[in-house]
């Protein structure tokens, strides 16, 4: 197999993302994803956190070309618990002004001022997480692939000891990988490499199903593919991870993706 030709075939093209940022050439730039963990608190304030989120963030990203927003709860993997946003960036400038368009957003601002504005002695959660992520030239940004009721999610994130390793296994992916995926039905959502987070270096990627019976389906699927036995055995992609981290979400009512 030479690794470097190694193409999806034009049939398995999924449905490109909402919004699409060209660079300076003209050619489509792959996006910048922010990935947050919130932790909450017990009780009423985590209905008080998806009432903000549902009805005053999400819209609110929308107007400043954050689109679409993905919103999760944990099915299956740490919980403590936690809600994870996926916010897709046309470019750095976008992530970078993201917080102060929003503080300019009269219609936010005012909607949500009983959230954002919660003293000290009563806080709406614990605090955030953030990772900085950019999407692989192979999948250049957010698809929405399922939008049925009781769809699921899977966050995979593979580590690796060095950026050397990282690198190549980005490069399994763009040359083969990815387009198995679409073949046996493990639905991408996003591939990215982190650019600033924990466990670095290291890759995240979330594909979306209908039912686990579906996912599970896909993955021995995958696993017995000929171009994936052909493309793992090659001894240029060896030792490229280190450790996979493997979680199961269920989107929020009001998730976009």
């Amino acid at each position: 197999m030479n690794r470097r030709t190694f193409l999806a075939s034009s049939a398995l093209a999924a449905p490109l993302a909402h919004q699409v940022a060209f660079d300076a050439g003209g050619s489509r730039a792959p996006q910048y994803l922010e990935l947050r963990k919130y932790h909450l608190l017990y009780g009423s304030k985590q209905r008080d956190l998806h009432d903000f989120l549902g009805e005053v963030a999400v819209p609110a990203f929308n107007r400043i070309g954050i689109d679409p927003v993905g919103v999760f709860s944990v099915a299956y993997g740490p919980n403590s618990p936690s809600v994870y946003l996926l916010l897709p960036h046309p470019d750095l400038a976008s992530v970078e002004s993201a917080r102060n368009r929003l503080a300019e957003d009269q219609v936010y601002v005012e909607s949500g001022a009983d959230f954002l504005k919660r003293p000290l002695s009563d806080p709406s959660y614990v605090r955030y997480e953030s990772s900085l992520m950019k999407a692989f030239d192979g999948m250049q940004t957010v698809e929405t692939p399922i939008d049925t009721d009781g769809r699921i999610f899977e966050l995979r994130v593979y580590e690796s000891h060095t950026d050397e390793a990282a690198l190549r296994k980005i490069e399994m992916f763009n040359n083969g990988e990815i387009p198995i995926f679409r073949e046996v039905g493990l639905h991408p959502v996003f591939f990215a490499e982190t650019l600033i987070g924990e466990k670095l270096p290291n890759l995240t990627y979330m594909l979306a199903f209908e039912n686990m019976a579906e996912r599970d389906a896909a993955w021995e699927r995958f696993i017995d593919h000929p171009d994936w036995k052909a493309l793992s055995s090659d001894s240029y992609y060896a030792e490229s991870v280190s450790a996979i981290t493997d979680f199961i979400l269920r989107p929020t009512a009001y998730s976009q993706v």
